[in-house]
């Protein structure tokens, strides 16, 4: 049994407590997401990297199984991705072909060679503006992204850009192309969340339909993430994604 999931590699984390770029607020989804790249560039050139932990838990409903992973990553300052396994528990076949095959997808994704290729930017996608609005009590652009080749590392869907830090708060959306003859569908959505001057992923669900096994529920928890070291005096704090973006 084999059933392929797709984690993109987005923007890990986004620190905020900056100094605007420009005078001028952006009015298009481009100058927005230009603006977080040129965020994202300035915090990856002072970044020591992160390190962090997650739990993966997976669930289906069809055979009524589960399986459970503890997770360390360490991310290099060039945004390679290193994990480590703690512990797993469950369903032996769905952690060995399913959870850890995720890990390695991501791993060699968030090679520097690999990873412009997913990140969210305009050789990547387009982009469309759809509203300005509030998510966790702050404000946010929200920007349809429309990914411009049929591509198992893009996908289609939105981002939310949080409006004062221009980092991501939350990105949702499926692969840009089906990863598997026995996947009918997948969608994810990852959330964000600022701890002092950083953003982190708190939590990504994912629901893949696949074709002989039903519908599987991923939930990962990131818990414990930090940089690997402080910004220099004076200067902006350092950042993923993923994302997803990275995304991250």
């Amino acid at each position: 049994m084999r059933i392929q999931f797709v984690l993109f590699s987005m923007l890990i984390y986004a620190a905020g407590s900056m100094q605007p770029l420009h005078a001028q607020e952006p009015k298009t989804a481009d100058e927005v997401v230009a603006r977080m790249l040129a965020r994202d560039g300035i915090r990856e050139s002072i970044s020591g990297g992160y390190t962090g932990d997650r739990e993966y838990v997976l669930e289906n409903h069809l055979f009524q199984k589960r399986a459970q992973m503890l997770v360390r990553v360490n991310c290099d300052r060039n945004g390679m991705k290193h994990f480590e396994v703690l512990s797993e528990d469950g369903w032996k076949s769905a952690n060995k072909r399913v959870l850890r095959e995720m890990l390695v997808t991501e791993s060699d994704s968030s090679h520097p060679d690999t990873r412009r290729k997913s990140r969210i930017t305009s050789d990547n996608y387009t982009f469309r503006m759809i509203e300005v609005s509030s998510l966790d009590g702050r404000m946010v652009y929200v920007i349809e992204v429309i990914p411009k080749r049929q591509d198992k590392s893009l996908f289609r869907g939105r981002i939310w850009v949080d409006a004062e830090d221009y980092a991501l708060a939350r990105v949702e959306g499926e692969p840009a192309k089906n990863p598997s003859f026995w996947t009918r569908k997948v969608y994810f959505v990852q959330q964000y969340q600022k701890k002092g001057p950083f953003w982190f992923p708190v939590m990504t669900t994912s629901v893949t339909d696949a074709r002989m096994f039903g519908a599987t529920d991923v939930n990962i928890r990131y818990f414990d993430y930090k940089p690997v070291s402080a910004a220099p005096t004076g200067l902006p704090s350092s950042s993923f994604m993923e994302a997803h973006n990275d995304k991250r």
